[in-house]
Protein backbone atom coordinates (compact mmCIF):
# COMPACT_ATOMS: atom_id res chain seq x y z
CA UNK A 1 0.00 0.00 0.00
CA UNK A 2 1.60 3.59 -0.98
CA UNK A 3 3.20 4.72 2.18
CA UNK A 4 1.13 8.34 1.63
CA UNK A 5 -2.24 7.43 1.87
CA UNK A 6 -4.66 8.64 4.79
CA UNK A 7 -8.44 7.18 4.39
CA UNK A 8 -11.20 6.58 1.89
CA UNK A 9 -12.27 9.32 0.35
CA UNK A 10 -15.58 9.44 1.02
CA UNK A 11 -15.13 9.84 4.79
CA UNK A 12 -14.05 13.41 5.43
CA UNK A 13 -12.14 14.74 8.69
CA UNK A 14 -14.19 18.04 9.21
CA UNK A 15 -13.07 20.88 11.88
CA UNK A 16 -15.85 22.90 12.80
CA UNK A 17 -16.03 26.34 13.32
CA UNK A 18 -19.79 27.06 14.08
CA UNK A 19 -22.31 25.70 16.39
CA UNK A 20 -21.91 22.15 17.33
CA UNK A 21 -23.15 19.41 15.64
CA UNK A 22 -25.20 16.00 16.26
CA UNK A 23 -24.50 12.67 14.98
CA UNK A 24 -26.29 12.11 11.42
CA UNK A 25 -26.77 16.07 11.28
CA UNK A 26 -26.15 17.18 7.21
CA UNK A 27 -22.71 19.10 7.44
CA UNK A 28 -21.86 21.99 4.44
CA UNK A 29 -18.05 21.43 3.65
CA UNK A 30 -17.33 23.62 1.18
CA UNK A 31 -19.39 22.79 -1.65
CA UNK A 32 -19.99 19.63 -0.86
CA UNK A 33 -22.88 18.10 1.70
CA UNK A 34 -22.60 15.08 4.08
CA UNK A 35 -23.62 13.83 7.16
CA UNK A 36 -21.87 13.79 10.91
CA UNK A 37 -20.94 10.22 11.93
CA UNK A 38 -20.28 11.54 15.19
CA UNK A 39 -21.08 14.79 17.57
CA UNK A 40 -18.46 17.33 16.82
CA UNK A 41 -18.18 19.82 19.42
CA UNK A 42 -18.36 23.61 18.42
CA UNK A 43 -15.95 25.71 16.90
CA UNK A 44 -12.56 23.67 17.20
CA UNK A 45 -13.96 20.28 17.50
CA UNK A 46 -13.36 17.68 14.70
CA UNK A 47 -14.86 14.84 13.70
CA UNK A 48 -15.92 12.50 10.22
CA UNK A 49 -18.41 13.33 7.80
CA UNK A 50 -19.66 10.60 5.69
CA UNK A 51 -19.98 12.41 1.90
CA UNK A 52 -20.83 9.25 0.04
CA UNK A 53 -24.05 7.22 0.82
CA UNK A 54 -27.38 7.21 1.22
CA UNK A 55 -28.82 8.13 4.87
CA UNK A 56 -33.11 7.90 6.36
CA UNK A 57 -34.70 10.35 8.08
CA UNK A 58 -32.73 14.03 6.76
CA UNK A 59 -34.97 16.66 7.49
CA UNK A 60 -37.26 17.91 4.68
CA UNK A 61 -39.33 21.29 3.86
CA UNK A 62 -42.83 20.71 5.17
CA UNK A 63 -44.36 21.96 1.86
CA UNK A 64 -42.07 20.23 -0.44
CA UNK A 65 -42.97 17.71 -3.32
CA UNK A 66 -40.14 15.50 -3.88
CA UNK A 67 -39.51 13.04 -7.02
CA UNK A 68 -37.59 10.20 -6.69
CA UNK A 69 -34.66 10.77 -8.02
CA UNK A 70 -34.69 14.66 -7.96
CA UNK A 71 -31.52 16.71 -7.28
CA UNK A 72 -32.06 18.84 -3.89
CA UNK A 73 -31.33 22.10 -2.36
CA UNK A 74 -30.12 22.18 0.81
CA UNK A 75 -31.64 25.27 2.88
CA UNK A 76 -28.98 26.40 5.04
CA UNK A 77 -31.34 28.55 7.01
CA UNK A 78 -34.07 25.87 7.52
CA UNK A 79 -31.48 23.17 8.11
CA UNK A 80 -33.68 20.82 6.04
CA UNK A 81 -33.97 19.52 1.88
CA UNK A 82 -36.09 21.26 -0.19
CA UNK A 83 -36.72 20.60 -4.09
CA UNK A 84 -35.10 21.59 -6.95
CA UNK A 85 -37.79 24.34 -7.58
CA UNK A 86 -36.45 26.58 -4.83
CA UNK A 87 -35.01 29.74 -5.38
CA UNK A 88 -32.28 29.52 -3.52
CA UNK A 89 -31.07 31.83 -0.64
CA UNK A 90 -27.36 32.92 0.62
CA UNK A 91 -25.63 29.82 1.70
CA UNK A 92 -27.99 28.01 -0.07
CA UNK A 93 -26.26 24.78 -1.43
CA UNK A 94 -27.49 23.05 -5.27
CA UNK A 95 -27.44 20.79 -7.75
CA UNK A 96 -25.23 17.54 -7.45
CA UNK A 97 -24.50 17.25 -4.06
CA UNK A 98 -27.78 14.94 -3.00
CA UNK A 99 -30.90 13.45 -4.89
CA UNK A 100 -33.85 12.19 -3.29
CA UNK A 101 -33.90 8.42 -2.83
CA UNK A 102 -38.28 7.78 -3.18
CA UNK A 103 -40.95 10.10 -3.68
CA UNK A 104 -41.98 12.24 -0.89
CA UNK A 105 -45.37 14.73 -0.60
CA UNK A 106 -45.59 17.81 1.46
CA UNK A 107 -47.24 15.75 4.38
CA UNK A 108 -43.45 14.43 5.07
CA UNK A 109 -40.95 16.09 7.70
CA UNK A 110 -38.17 13.73 6.63
CA UNK A 111 -36.68 11.86 3.68
CA UNK A 112 -34.30 9.32 2.49
CA UNK A 113 -31.34 11.51 0.75
CA UNK A 114 -28.26 9.76 -1.64
CA UNK A 115 -25.26 12.35 -1.18
CA UNK A 116 -23.41 11.81 -3.88
CA UNK A 117 -19.79 13.54 -3.01
CA UNK A 118 -19.79 15.76 -5.98
CA UNK A 119 -19.17 19.94 -5.58
CA UNK A 120 -22.60 21.58 -5.69
CA UNK A 121 -23.42 25.27 -6.04
CA UNK A 122 -23.14 27.46 -2.97
CA UNK A 123 -25.34 30.71 -3.44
Amino acid sequence: MATNYVQAGDIHNFTNAGSAISSGDVVVVGQRLGVALVDIAATTGTGAVQMVGVFDNIPKVTAAVIADGESLTWDISAGKFDDNAATPATGDVTVAPAVAVGAFTSSDTTMTVMFTGVPGTVT
